[in-house]
């Protein structure tokens, strides 16, 4: 189950916030449908990006403001 749940909240490959311009679904590692968007800045679901961008030496990371 936890599993599932770290894998809903990672997309493969890089995608930076600058890129997000419209709404788009993805498909999660786990292999459920999330919908990336620009309401109010970029989100995803109905989670908000509060802190995008960050390098890490595997991908970027987005910290959302819920789970």
């Amino acid at each position: 189950m936890l599993r599932s749940i770290l894998l809903f909240h990672v997309v493969a490959g890089e995608v930076p916030a600058s890129d997000v311009t419209k709404l788009t679904d993805v498909t999660t590692l786990n292999g459920q449908r999330a919908t990336i968007g620009t309401n109010n800045g970029v989100t995803i679901g109905d989670a908000t990006v509060i802190s995008a961008d960050i390098q890490t030496s595997n991908g970027i990371i987005h910290v959302i403001d819920e789970v």
